[in-house]
């Protein structure tokens, strides 16, 4: 007859496992004050920071603006840069026939994109400077469709790791009255890749 094994009570050890990021860079795409919200290694917007590879926000924006101008469906669009700043990126889209859907409000796919790019131009913010980044994945709940004015997007790091970036955007719409309604969430998976330019 055969023994039983006996149940192991040991936790494994982790000693020898290879680290992936021993120092990640969490920002808190709920907090929009970016108040410290008890995880490690908070960032703070209102501290001067710089991103892991030391670029100054200058630097950033160069950076955004020269991936964003090899964008040809971005450009194509009207997609232009609002802001950036580490882990932060801002993007707009004005009201076209080109964005509409059939019923003649913003195209969600036009949504998406948007909220994509400005994702994951908050992720490259974070990347190291020989890299670019692409995205892995996303999920977006749309909550409002809307006509005319135009759309902001706004991209946040959540979580920058070494191998993955997670990213959360906004879609607001501002009408021309000026009325900002929230039209759509994100949340994103960014992997950083060697830059081919």
């Amino acid at each position: 007859m055969r023994k039983r094994r006996k149940p192991c009570s040991k936790k494994p050890s982790l000693a020898g496992q290879r680290v992936i990021n021993r120092n990640p860079v969490v920002w808190s795409a709920l907090d929009p004050q970016n108040r410290k919200t008890g995880m490690t290694n908070d960032y703070n917007a209102n501290e001067t920071a710089l991103p892991a590879d030391g670029l100054p926000t200058d630097g950033l924006r160069a950076r955004i603006e020269a991936s964003l101008a090899r964008q040809g469906m971005m450009l194509r669009l009207g997609v232009e840069l609002v802001r950036v700043a580490p882990g932060v990126c801002e993007l707009t889209l004005p009201f076209a026939d080109a964005v509409t859907q059939q019923q003649g409000s913003f195209h969600g796919g036009a949504m998406g994109a948007l909220a994509d790019i400005a994702g994951g131009y908050a992720a490259l913010t974070v990347a190291p400077l020989e890299s670019e980044v692409t995205t892995v994945e996303y999920k977006i709940n749309f909550l409002s469709a809307r006509t005319g004015g135009a759309l902001f997007a706004t991209g946040q790091v959540v979580k920058a790791g070494r191998r993955l970036i997670i990213t959360t955007a906004e879609v607001h719409h501002v009408g021309d009255d000026g009325e900002r309604t929230l039209c759509a969430l994100m949340q994103q998976t960014i992997a950083p890749v060697p830059k081919t330019y």
